[in-house]
């Protein structure tokens, strides 16, 4: 288990200073694995005691409790090729560099045991509800094209038609929620108001402390690095195609006769332009 897993499933029952202490400890973790209780409480700008009522509500007896075990999980991280430090080519590649780090990310998240995971509560779900922040509207688009053309009762929920569309959610369902920071309201709110229902939530975020995170322990992380003056869709999108794959390995034959009578339907109603590139003249 990493540190973001520890904090996700508490982390709308930690205080302001506890989520200063969080978000400390995922930039640089080292500050805890190296230093006493009170160097992490003069770098968090609080007190000796609540560090340690910190390291309590992760279910640790103590600092020490809690600095052994992060040492620990460092030293599996920094034997991890997805940890090592690359170098980039020069300023006018930090894009692309930035791009390809998140794009590795996203694989090491999302590794076969987590899509598994995931898969498990979308496949046979009796509606999946797909809901999406702007940042990563492509991702939720991407998800929903895939999955619906391998399973029926696929829905892309938009924010001004929510109240209506999810009206007919109930236990049984899942919700695959795609937001990042700045978080939506409509996006945390309309999880929120389903997890009440009993729909079962899968969240695509990026981190612990998301809200998204403590109301599902079917989350995983991205990092969404900016592209240009905007966030990155690429994690996103990525995430979702590798769901769409795992989701068809799940269903097997069901995708497959699905696909084919999408195929047939297609055909029938000329859905595609029959056209082929003119042949090179010699």
């Amino acid at each position: 288990m990493s540190l973001q897993e520890l904090i996700a499933p508490v982390s709308e029952r930690l205080t302001p200073t506890e989520r200063r202490i969080s978000a400390m400890l995922l930039q640089d973790p080292t500050l805890l694995a190296f230093g006493t209780v009170s160097d992490l409480a003069d770098r968090v700008g609080t007190s000796r005691p609540s560090i340690v009522r910190f390291a309590g509500k992760l279910g640790f007896d103590g600092y020490t409790d809690l600095q052994n075990w992060i040492r620990d999980d460092l030293t599996q991280q920094l034997s991890s090729p997805s940890h090592r430090i690359r170098q980039g080519d020069g300023a006018s590649s930090a894009m692309r560099d930035s791009i390809e780090a998140a794009v590795r990310q996203t694989f090491d998240a999302l590794n076969d045991r987590k899509l598994d995971s995931l898969a498990k509560v979308i496949t046979p779900a009796r509606n999946v509800w797909v809901l999406s922040g702007e940042t990563s509207m492509a991702g939720a688009i991407a998800l929903h094209s895939g999955l619906s053309m391998v399973r029926p009762d696929v829905h892309l929920v938009e924010e001004h038609s929510t109240g209506r569309e999810l009206s007919s959610a109930e236990p049984g369902d899942t919700a695959v929620v795609y937001d990042f920071a700045r978080y939506r309201r409509n996006s945390i709110t309309s999880a929120r108001a389903l997890s009440k229902l009993g729909v079962t939530i899968v969240a695509i975020t990026d981190g612990p402390l998301s809200p998204l995170a403590g109301l599902t322990k079917h989350w995983c992380e991205l990092k969404i690095p900016a592209s240009g003056p905007f966030d990155s869709s690429v994690p996103a999108v990525l995430a979702s195609e590798l769901l769409v794959a795992r989701v068809v390995k799940h269903l097997g034959k069901k995708a497959h006769a699905r696909i084919d009578k999408l195929e047939t339907l297609w055909q029938e109603t000329g859905t595609f332009l029959e056209y082929s590139p003119r042949p090179t003249r010699g």
